[in-house]
Order: C-alpha cells, then sequence, then structure tokens
C-alpha cells in the first residue's frame, strides 16, 4: 500500500512537471517565432527603402539633364539618400530611439524627393520624357509598398507585444528577456504620402 502511495505521488509529480514543461516550451518557441517574425517584417521595410533609394539617382540623373542649373537641389537630394542608406537599424535591437532615428532619416528623404519633383514642374519636356515617366510609376509603386509592409511590420508588432503582455506569457516574457518592439509610426505632419507626381 505505501508503495503505491509512493508510485502515485511520483506519478502525479512527473505529470505536472511535464505539463510545466510543455507550457513553458510551447510559450517560449511562440514568443520566439513572433520575435522572428517582427525581425522578418523589419527586413522586408528595409528592403523597399532601399529600393526607393536605389531609384534616385537614376531620378536625379534623368532631372539632371533637362534642369542642370539646379545644382543645390540634386545635391540635397543625394544627401537626403546617403543619409537615409547609411541610417539602418539591427533587427535584434529594434528600439524606439533607433526607429525614430531611422523615420527621421526616411523623412528627409521624402522631402528632398519633393523639392526634386517641384522642380520637374517647370520642365515640359521633362515631364514627357518615357524614362522619366518610368521611373515615376515605379516611385510610386515603392511608395505603396513602403505603406503596405509599414503597416505589416505594425501588425506583427502587435502580435508580438500583445503576447509577450498576456498573462501567464509575461511572467516567461520577463524571464526569457523579451521585451517590447516599438511600432513604426509616422512623422508629425506626414499623413500623406510624399508628393511624387510629376
Amino acid at each position: 500500500m505505501k508503495n503505491k502511495k509512493g508510485l502515485i505521488i511520483i506519478g502525479v509529480i512527473a505529470l505536472l512537471l511535464f505539463i510545466g514543461y510543455s507550457s513553458i516550451k510551447g510559450t517560449y518557441n511562440n514568443m520566439v517565432n513572433l520575435n522572428e517574425d517582427v525581425k522578418q517584417s523589419w527586413g522586408q521595410v528595409e528592403n523597399v527603402y532601399q529600393r526607393r533609394a536605389d531609384l534616385i539617382p537614376n531620378l536625379v540623373n534623368t532631372v539632371k539633364g533637362y534642369a542642370e542649373h539646379e545644382q543645390e537641389t540634386f545635391t540635397a537630394v543625394i544627401e537626403a539618400r546617403s543619409k537615409a542608406t547609411s541610417t539602418t537599424i539591427d533587427a535584434n535591437n529594434l528600439d524606439a530611439a533607433s526607429m525614430q532615428q531611422f523615420q527621421q532619416a526616411q523623412q528627409g528623404l521624402s522631402s528632398a524627393l519633393s523639392k526634386l519633383m517641384v522642380v520637374v514642374e517647370r520642365y515640359p519636356d521633362l515631364k514627357a520624357n518615357q524614362n522619366f515617366l518610368q521611373l515615376q510609376a515605379q516611385l510610386e509603386g515603392t511608395e505603396n509598398r513602403i505603406a503596405v509592409e509599414r503597416k505589416r511590420f505594425n501588425e506583427t508588432t502587435g502580435a508580438y507585444n500583445k503576447t509577450i503582455k498576456n498573462f501567464p506569457t509575461n511572467i516567461y516574457a520577463g524571464f526569457f528577456d523579451f521585451e517590447e518592439r516599438p511600432y513604426f509610426e509616422a512623422e508629425e505632419g506626414s499623413n500623406k504620402a510624399p508628393e511624387v507626381q510629376f
């Protein structure tokens, strides 16, 4: 009888340990998967911003052919592009400060592009140039992709943040150092996409 009680107690303890282990393992793996989804989503945001940056030299060169005396505007666009492409964030260290720095660099590039588009309005022959029209279409498409990827990033980040804040996951998140990730937020006054109409 004594041995039977001992086996039952050992069996119950083993079952509780197994359930506890399974719970922790499942929760931890879910947090890891969501964290990786945030990193992957951020990579896509950077990817579409890089696409925009890659289009800019061709755009500037096309406009230069028609508006050579607009050197100050060209220099501003090139400098803003350089700053935007040099400001990157390691997906493992996404925090509010680095996100804000990234967003400011991208906003500077958007502003410089807007000024370039104002220059374009002065040159009707340029607006009819086939290369320019193709670059315009690519740039508009890229701006749409940027908006889509930022939205996906925020959705992925939201799912991750909700998970690590819910009980009892928040206990495991604290124990395993899973921290809240920042959202991609629009700059003040930038509730409209950059003007890229030619």
